[in-house]
């Protein structure tokens, strides 16, 4: 087994820390939409702890982008065939996309439906809309559309990341670890 290079550890990190809280917000977000609780102060406790973790993941996607700019990726091993690194290229982009998208649409649809956004009910953030339903309704609507392509996305990533385990055995995931 040959040595892979890996990203830097300030890399791994704000990764590891990233999916964590999407293994947070993504069911967080099922339960609101799908499972809406009937007590009126718990759904707006959860609705402010997935939006609160929202502003969360932006940040740290936006430090992400300042770090990988500052520690680049490793190289991707030297076989690996071109329309696997435009897939692994898209699905990064798309990924990185969707994290900064999702909570601006998510803020944003929150505030058209008339609600302030105060982050873990301690620091409020101004409301850049007013309330506005037919906006709101709009917002919503591709909030649920990016949260459908996020899933995909990561379901995309998670079996690039099988792929390289066990099918190539090139120790891509140990990139990360």
């Amino acid at each position: 087994m040959t040595t892979v290079p890996r990203y830097a550890a300030s890399s791994r990190w704000l990764h590891w820390l990233t999916a964590l809280l999407l293994l947070f917000i993504i069911p967080l977000g099922v339960w609101i939409a799908y499972f809406e609780p009937a007590d009126e102060g718990f759904k707006m406790r959860l609705y402010n702890v997935h939006e609160s973790l929202g502003v969360l993941v932006f940040v740290l996607v936006l430090a992400r982008i300042v770090n990988r700019f500052l520690n680049p990726p490793p190289p991707l091993p030297p076989d690996m065939p071109a329309w696997m690194r435009f897939a692994a290229h898209a699905n990064h982009v798309g990924l990185y996309l969707l994290l900064l998208l999702m909570p601006l649409t998510g803020f944003l649809a929150t505030n058209a439906w008339g609600f302030p956004l105060s982050v873990f009910d301690v620091l409020p953030i101004p409301s850049p809309v007013g309330k506005d339903e037919a906006l709101a309704k709009v917002l919503s609507f591709l909030h649920w559309c990016g949260a459908i392509a996020i899933g995909l996305l990561i379901v995309g990533h998670l079996a690039g990341v099988v792929h390289h385990s066990f099918v190539r055995r090139d120790g891509l995931l140990r990139r990360m670890l």
